[in-house]
């Protein structure tokens, strides 16, 4: 009989070492090593053999082929009825592939799967399996959202053996399971949700849908800090992942990109939580500068681009006098570290000098800023409260702040000013390099190099 092994493996990153330890030398995490032991031959093996006892895998042959003669053609795109999810998935849903979806709880992602599903279970065969909730919950959900029940085959399992063993008789073109942290499989002897359980799990349904040409969705859980929960490895085995954020203090909801091999990531989709389901944002400018009729000092609206469309938002500011002898600096929505930095820059080319100024900025509606784009706009509003001055409503600004006080341009500008144009703005301060050679009709483009020139547009 061969010897059994035993490995340690971060519930973490899923990183595995020959013995245990406290700290994972990968991560750095404390105290999230779990043992676990392998046979004479490891779990993905044995699924692999399994897939053959059961024949998902058949015979093909092996030919070096040049990279000119691939026919990208051969599978399609269809849409999934829901053009927001289109967009963050690169135009729809690829045969074969597997999507993972993450969210914090009552994000509405079980929600949005199962309007999806309903919809295109009238046009294709669909296959719904749910872990978490009994199918009387699902039905219940449903009828809530007065959606189409015909048609959508329904399971309550979490072995993925017998999932796949009762989907190769149904033959769905599409397939939810939720979620992959509560499956299990008969060829790991842990618990559901470990970190053998999950990656075992989800490389057996991966297998099966690359065999069969099935579209498969994964619903995953986040730990709270917002991230994955699981190992590291499950983002590398899937082809999209995607996060659905917000929470129940907003009715908004942002699924957000995070991974794509058929498409750009950072793709941004918003849909807003009603009593019918998650309905699809057409416009998500117009929501995100929902302003009010007083305009008041710190507030401005930037350009920013997400993923293959900009999108216009509000950003505010509030400079107050210190209370205390450290003062503060709080960003929601922004990098804390680089609202630092550009304060910084701020004294330093600008001459206004805030050491004793607590400082708050916001991005309304929830947004999460990543790009460089809304450096200008952060320190214009910041100005404004300072002076307690108020900016025009139709002013929008975008533009990154370099170290020395410099203006770099940013990708995309001109669509970035005609979507501006579009919603009625008349005056624009961008970096010198993003100014249009051809006039925009009813809008003032004012282009600038650095910051003190900014400073003196206002």
């Amino acid at each position: 009989m061969a010897k059994t092994k035993t490995a340690y493996v971060c519930s973490d990153c899923g990183s595995e070492f020959s013995k245990w330890q406290g700290q994972c030398g990968a991560c750095k995490a404390w105290n999230t090593l779990t043992r676990i032991s392998l046979g004479a031959e490891n779990a993905s093996p044995a699924v692999k053999a399994d897939f053959r006892r059961q024949g998902y895998a058949g015979q093909t042959s092996v030919a070096v082929q040049d990279l000119s003669e691939i026919d990208v053609e051969a599978v399609p795109r269809f849409s999934s009825s829901m053009s927001e999810l289109d967009r963050v998935l690169g135009g729809g849903l690829v045969p074969g592939s597997v999507i993972l979806i993450g969210g914090n709880p009552g994000a509405g992602k079980s929600t949005l799967l199962l309007q999806v599903m309903c919809t295109l279970a009238q046009s294709m065969p669909a296959m719904y399996v749910t872990g978490e909730e009994s199918l009387q919950q699902v039905g219940m959900r449903a009828r809530r959202l007065e959606l189409p029940e015909k048609n959508l085959k329904m399971l309550a399992e979490t072995q993925v053996e017998t999932i796949c063993e009762l989907a190769s008789e149904v033959k769905p073109a599409l397939l939810v399971v939720d979620s992959i942290q509560v499956m299990h499989s008969g060829a790991v002897t842990s618990a559901p949700g470990s970190v053998s359980q999950v990656r075992e799990c989800a490389a057996y349904l991966i297998q099966y849908a690359k065999q069969t040409g099935t579209v498969l969705f994964l619903v995953g859980h986040v730990t709270k800090d917002g991230t994955l929960a699981g190992p590291k490895v499950l983002e590398h085995m899937i082809d999209c992942f995607v996060m659905l954020e917000g929470g129940s203090d907003t009715r908004y909801r942002i699924l957000r990109g995070q991974k794509n091999r058929f498409g750009a990531v950072n793709e941004l989709g918003v849909f807003a939580m009603t009593e019918k389901g998650l309905k699809e944002v057409k416009n998500p400018s117009a929501i995100f500068l929902a302003r009010t009729d007083e305009t008041s000092p710190g507030s401005l609206v930037m350009v920013l681009w997400e993923g293959t469309r900009p999108l216009l938002v509000e950003i505010q500011a509030l400079v107050d006098g210190g209370q205390s002898g450290n003062a503060r600096r709080l960003a929601v929505g922004l990098d804390q570290n680089r609202l630092g930095m550009l304060l910084a820059v701020l004294h330093r080319h600008g001459g206004l000098f805030m050491a004793d100024q607590d400082v708050f900025v916001n991005v309304v509606g929830g947004v999460k800023v990543t790009e460089t784009s809304a450096d200008l706009a952060v320190l214009l509003a910041i100005v404004s409260s300072f002076r307690d001055r108020t900016l025009p409503r139709e002013l929008v600004v975008f533009g990154e702040v370099g170290l020395a006080g410099e203006i770099r341009p940013v990708p995309s500008g001109q669509e970035r000013l005609q979507e501006a144009a579009k919603h009625g703005f008349k005056r624009a301060i961008v970096p010198k390099a993003n100014a249009p050679k051809t006039p925009i009709a009813g809008m003032k483009v004012i282009g600038v190099s650095k910051l003190s020139e900014a400073l003196d547009a206002l």
